[in-house]
């Protein structure tokens, strides 16, 4: 019997049941918990099998305080890697030649494992990339999504196999998809089990083998997920871990042609040398989701208390590190001094501080690099426009050996400034007027990326208009938890057009797997 999708949604269905206490000390017992294994030594894993790197470990340290280890992990090299994909071709022979049913099975095994683990690693996931409690459940709540929502896919389109029609007497064809074999997954720091489940999840529940290659600011959560799917019985070939330097490992993925695939979301300058290199042998699938620099529009007919929570929580949430993050506001000229006056008042509400506090929402960016381009994007912004809240970091008591900084305000900046085409990363919103909704839109569209975009209107017409001619994947009206933010699998499809997407068939939709498999035609005769 076929079984029904459900989002996890833990905080919305725990606070809608008056359990939000209930929330917080599980949480709290997990980050004890989740204290109790830090600064161990942890190997890469290839065939099932530990290995340690002649080259030497690099540090995970926590950015919610550097003097926290989260572990020690191995600098693999490039033979890991050529390793690692003999072992997922290996693995392929039998995990890709399995009954769909037997891999949905696994898989859910694996939902329900990480789903009873869940509180744990977003304890683990605070202390490694800073999200607070909320977001980091969230980003947990995802990867659990994506596991339950992909096998439901593959379930509900019976294995993807099509009776097709015929034309000669005794003839019967059937379309059937099948998977590639071999998948490089590559996966960042700001939504490192989501992401990295999403891609991997998608490739594994399709029939192919990969190889996990995360963030080096987020191997451990990543090590967590790779021990689940242990647990949960895929193969030991057919999953394999790798840590380590991306320009140390990139060449090993890049020109092996037993890869069969890159599932890769990152920056447009790293996907795009990716892409254009790894296509440069053969017609091989590169999946790319590569940033954005996205718009929300405050028309005239807005609710501005909508808007200022919604343009908050999408510019801000998790430092402005997604992304989907709010980085440009374009507010009508009649309304812009009503609505700056009080988002500037809102904004002092939205605590920053330690996210293992329950009270703060923007902990700290992920790393010295992250904190040097915001002071390098603050000067620019103090030089050619005007500072309308924040750009200060934060040094003061407990914050002091983190990486904070204040959310950011700025307006001013001409449009052809880099502040404007660039996609920056860090808590920085820039503001600017319009008089119009097609100009609103024009502005919008005038960036290279095409990820995420909002509006905030009581005019249907006006939101008509705008979904029409809005060049993004994701787009959003009125959308309160985050104007740009937010995408829930099953319900918003998320990838980009332009730039910021390879293929644009969105991750946690229903187009998402077909691009991990191939069609073949299948046709016999009486």
């Amino acid at each position: 019997m076929q079984r029904a999708f459900v989002n996890e949604m833990t905080w919305l269905r725990m606070s809608q049941s008056a359990l939000i206490e209930d929330f917080h000390r599980n949480y709290e017992r997990a980050l004890d918990d989740a204290n109790s294994q830090l600064g161990q030594h942890h190997p890469i894993y290839i065939g099932g099998e530990p290995v340690y790197s002649d080259v030497g470990e690099f540090v995970d340290r926590s950015p919610v305080d550097t003097r926290i280890i989260i572990g020690y992990f191995q600098k693999a090299q490039r033979e890991h890697v050529n390793r690692a994909i003999e072992s997922a071709k290996e693995g392929f022979e039998r995990w890709g030649y399995l009954d769909w049913r037997k891999r949905v099975e696994v898989m859910r095994r694996a939902t329900d494992i990480m789903s009873k683990e869940k509180f744990l690693l977003a304890a683990i996931m605070t202390l490694e990339n800073g999200k607070n409690r909320f977001e980091a459940m969230a980003d947990v709540d995802e990867a659990i999504d994506y596991l339950r929502y992909y096998a439901h896919l593959v379930e509900s389109n019976d294995g993807f196999v099509k009776k097709m029609g015929s034309v000669y007497p005794g003839e019967h064809a059937v379309s059937v998809m099948k998977p590639y074999g071999v998948w490089a997954i590559i996966s960042p720091f700001n939504f490192p089990l989501a992401i990295l489940v999403g891609m991997s999840s998608g490739a594994l529940v399709t029939g192919n083998t990969v190889i996990l290659k995360p963030a080096s600011d987020t191997p451990y959560i990543a090590l967590k997920y790779y021990e689940i799917l242990m647990k949960a019985g895929v193969p030991k070939d057919a999953v394999n871990y790798v840590t380590g330097s991306g320009r140390d490992l990139q060449d090993g993925f890049l020109e092996n042609e037993d890869l069969m695939g890159i599932a890769f979301t990152g920056s447009w300058d790293v996907g795009s040398m990716l892409y254009t290199r790894f296509s440069s042998k053969a017609p091989r699938p590169f999946i790319a989701e590569m940033g954005g620099k996205n718009a929300t529009v405050v028309t005239e007919s807005a609710n501005i208390e909508k808007a200022v929570e919604g343009v908050i929580r999408g510019a801000f949430s998790y430092g402005g590190q997604k992304c989907s993050a709010t980085s440009r506001l374009l507010i009508h000229r009649n309304i812009k001094e009503r609505f700056l006056k009080r988002l500037l008042e809102r904004l002092p509400e939205f605590k920053v501080g330690d996210p293992r506090k329950r009270d703060v929402f923007m902990g700290p960016l992920i790393n010295e690099r992250a904190l040097k381009s915001y002071m390098e994007y603050v000067d620019l912004a103090k030089k050619d426009g005007r500072i309308l809240y924040g750009g200060r970091v934060l040094k003061e008591g407990e914050l002091a050996n983190g990486f904070y900084v204040e959310p950011t305000v700025v307006e001013g900046l001409p449009r052809e400034h880099r502040l404007w085409r660039e996609e920056l990363f860090v808590p920085i919103l820039l503001v600017e007027e319009f008089d119009t909704l097609e100009e609103a839109i024009e502005i919008a569209n005038g960036s290279a990326y095409g990820l995420t975009a909002g509006i905030f209107s009581e005019n249907k017409e006006e939101i008509k208009m705008f979904f029409n001619k809005i060049q993004a994947g994701v787009v959003y009206a009125n959308r309160t938890v985050g104007s740009t933010t937010g995408a829930v699998v099953g319900v918003q499809a998320f990838g980009g057009w332009k730039r910021s997407g390879s293929t644009g068939k969105g991750a946690g939709g229903v187009y998402y797997l077909y691009q991990f498999m191939r069609e073949q035609s299948q046709s016999t005769y009486e």
